[in-house]
């Protein structure tokens, strides 16, 4: 293999042209080769000091967005736990689902990218078909292939790659959906019920406890690339903007390393906080998030578990073993082992080993390791069922024993009914779980009919599965909103569920709905289970059960001592004083095993849709309004001058706008007005029709234009004088008017009526 280049100075683009890993070789005779990954690299792991692992306070640590589904397949965007309801911004503390995944790569995955809107499959075109239309017509297309990428995978990502994208249903399509045969349901219902409950990835309460408790911290490639160098003050623990990493000295692949390594760690601790919690309230089933480690199996950042993480995953199982708790994982819908793509498998193969990996550290009992499995569906059809089980029989058989001994089907709701599935399972002794919610969606029509009731005559041929191998069974339940009428529609998973299956009572069922454990907990109310009287209702937006950061208050300044020796109640008050300050402040400490366990009063559950409640609002300091001036600080001082300062100014420049605006006003209406005639005419030429004589053009002195309807019996112009013509006949009007002002104190003002106009022009 040629040697691989280091990636010192790498960007995030250059990261992924790396030369391909040989798929490894699964004979049980000849151990495969070691691969070279990064955990491997170096012997020195430099660590970080004090890294945080929390994502309210770490920029860089992220949510995984496959825990905050129902289900790995629920793969729509609002099937999520509504974290922005709770106060947290989606947009930077939730991981957006690109291609930074080794499973997902969409160069070797097809996916429908849409052309244009339109009915029926002639018009959507798969990636490579839109590639090769590039390539013949650069014309048509000018993003670039990763724009093309980015695109895809905005899509709906589905099981199946020749499957349509989730547009709206036409009218057709309603009709056949409105017309199809009503389900049959069973009236059975496991009671009393003595099986185990379980959610998955998430537990809602925790996740907002202070300090957050979740199993699926994740981060991006490019916060690898970046923790590789190292901080710009390396004795101070990072800081989002104070003290980042120095981009500008050399990098270190094994400090990028181990902050991936530090979220993985603070991942595995917190399931022993989430098993306790589960115990606490009767749920006794839970499964991990395939999140816990990321990017463990990409084929350039991967990194094995052991032995960085091998107590803290040792540590989980021996909780899980002394409380009876089932483990289990759920690998996502990328990993399919009947594709027909060479890089399809190998991501496949790599994640499985990582997940079998994962389970095996845990270090469980007998009995509880061998329950501990993972669920897998079968994949896309690829144009031919056939060849598709057969291709996953050949890989099947490659994968290592420790993988089949955990690995189970599970039907789904786009492509493998139960019907195509339990021969498979039969064949090739692999445990099938029956999913509910799949099942109502996608089933042999010529042989059953949809509901619960039809299918219970599955059940010992399902239940046989299990026992081949002394696997405790399982199965999965989850509803649909009231609102889907269509088969696309109904895949969207409801936030919780009504009702029970019709399951044997020792089943353990894993409920799949986006509300988690609060699922489970409504469950548990309506039907009186085991646990329901361990919780009650969370108050709004109140937590008792984590510790607050005590406040000190500010020392006062001590009073001044008066110069009288003999002034006893000032001594009094400077003893007060002082020992109110030296005393510390007193709050009640919750233990450290307590802490985001409910309190005493176990106020966990919050109704459907009051995600809010989760966190606590902020409060809004308001500032102090005093009524008297002469007790405000020098700074409110300051403050309140400033705020007058603006207030004047800002009325000065109110009326200056006024003012200018009555000039334009003035101006528009002496342009408009006629000249006064008549009688009138005299009276009003005192200043209003009269206008001075004034500048020079041309070596002609201007003067007003005089009307034939002023001419007096004489002949001469009344109102006018030729001294000054300033409409009085005596040549003193302007000393008058200025004299008037002096005495007034105005200062001299014209009026805009007053402007010199020169009618000889």
């Amino acid at each position: 293999m040629p040697k691989r280049k280091s990636l010192a100075g790498a960007t995030q683009e250059t990261a992924f042209t790396v030369p391909p890993i040989p798929q490894p070789s699964f004979d049980d005779t000849a151990p495969p080769p070691p691969k070279r990954r990064a955990s491997q690299r170096k012997v020195s792991r430099p660590q970080r000091k004090n890294c945080c692992t929390n994502p309210d306070t770490n920029a860089e640590v992220l949510d995984g967005p496959e825990a905050l589904r129902a289900s790995p397949d629920a793969y729509e965007q609002d099937e999520r736990l509504d974290m922005g309801k709770a106060g947290v911004d989606v947009h930077k503390q939730i991981k957006e689902e690109d291609d930074d995944s080794s499973l997902s790569e969409m160069s070797e995955v097809e996916q429908p990218v849409e052309t244009k809107k339109g009915k029926g499959r002639s018009n959507r075109k798969t990636a490579p078909a839109a590639k090769k239309s590039a390539k013949e017509d650069p014309k048509k297309v000018t993003a670039p292939v990763q724009k093309l990428k980015k695109e895809a995978m905005k899509e709906p990502q589905f099981l199946d790659p020749e499957a349509e994208g989730d547009e709206e249903a036409d009218e057709e399509e309603l009709q056949a959906a409105l017309s199809r045969p009503p389900p049959v349901n069973s009236d059975y219902l496991p009671l009393p019920w003595k099986g185990r409950l379980g959610y998955a990835c998430l537990c809602t309460y925790l996740r907002f406890s202070n300090p957050p408790v979740f199993s699926s911290r994740t981060c991006r490639i490019a916060s690898i690339l970046e923790n590789r160098h190292p901080l710009q003050d390396p004795n101070a623990p990072p800081h989002a903007t104070k003290n980042r990493p120095d981009k500008e000295q050399p990098a270190d692949i094994a400090r990028g390393q181990a902050f991936v390594e530090s979220l993985g760690k603070a991942n595995a601790r917190d399931i022993v906080k989430m098993l306790r919690w589960n115990d606490r309230y009767g749920i006794k089933f839970l499964r991990l998030s395939s999140e816990m480690f990321p990017f463990a199996s990409h084929p350039e950042y991967g990194y094995k578990l052991a032995p960085f993480v091998s107590m803290e995953l040792a540590e989980a199982g021996r909780v899980a073993a002394e409380l009876g708790h089932r483990l289990t994982t759920h690998p996502g819908q990328y990993t399919q082992l009947g594709s027909p793509r060479k890089p399809v498998i190998d991501n496949a193969l790599r994640d499985l080993d990582y997940h079998a990996e994962l389970l095996s550290l845990l270090k469980l009992p007998p009995q509880q390791d061998r329950d501990a499995v993972m669920i897998l569906h079968l994949g896309g059809v690829f144009g031919d069922k056939e060849a598709t089980l057969n291709r996953f029989r050949e890989n099947y058989a490659k994968l290592p024993q420790g993988v089949k001994n955990r690995l189970v089907l599970e039907n789904d709701d786009v492509s493998w009914s139960v019907h195509e599935l339990l021969p498979l399972c039969e064949e090739l002794n692999i445990p099938m779980v029956l999913d509910f919610h799949h099942h109502n969606i996608i089933f042999d029509a010529d042989n059953i009919r949809e509901g619960t009731k039809d299918i219970m005559d599955l059940y010992p041929r399902i239940l046989a599965t299990w026992k081949r191998k002394n696997i405790t069974p399982k199965m999965h339940y989850s509803e649909p909103t009231p609102a889907a009428i269509t088969g696309r529609q109904r895949r969207k998973h409801n936030p919780r569920v009504a009702t029970l299956p019709p399951c044997p009572p020792t089943m353990d069922l894993m409920i799949e709905a986006k509300d988690k454990e609060q699922a489970v907990f409504e469950l548990m109310r309506v039907f009186k289970l085991p646990g329901y009287d361990a919780f009650n209702d969370m108050l709004p937006h109140q937590r008792g059960d984590d510790n607050k950061p005590i406040r000190t208050p500010k020392k006062k300044a001590s009073r001044k001592k008066k110069t009288i020796k003999n002034d006893e109640d000032d001594d009094d008050l400077n003893a007060l004083d002082e020992a109110i300050e030296d005393s510390e402040p007193t709050q009640r400490v919750v233990p450290e095993n307590e802490i985001g366990m409910g309190g005493p009063e176990g106020r966990v559950y919050w109704p459907p849709g009051m995600e809010h409640w989760l966190r606590p609002v902020k409060k809004v300091v308001k500032p102090k309004e005093l009524s008297d001036p002469s007790k405000q600080t020098p700074a409110q001082k300051k403050k309140a001058a400033a705020a007058a300062a603006a207030s004047t100014a800002k009325e000065g420049a109110k009326v200056e706008s006024e003012v200018q605006t009555n000039e334009v006003e003035d101006e528009a209406s002496v342009a408009t007005t006629p000249t006064p005639t008549g009688k009138k005419g005299k009276a009003g030429g005192k200043g209003k029709a009269a206008v001075k004589a004034s500048s020079k053009k041309g070596g002609a002195k201007r003067v007003s234009t005089p009307s034939v309807f002023d001419e007096g019996d004489d002949g001469s112009m009344q109102g006018f004088d030729e001294e000054d013509g300033d409409g009085d006949g005596d040549g003193n009007d302007e000393a008058l008017v200025n004299a008037k002002a002096k005495i007034n104190g105005l200062p001299k003002r014209r009026s805009g009526r007053a402007r010199e106009f020169d009618y000889a022009e």
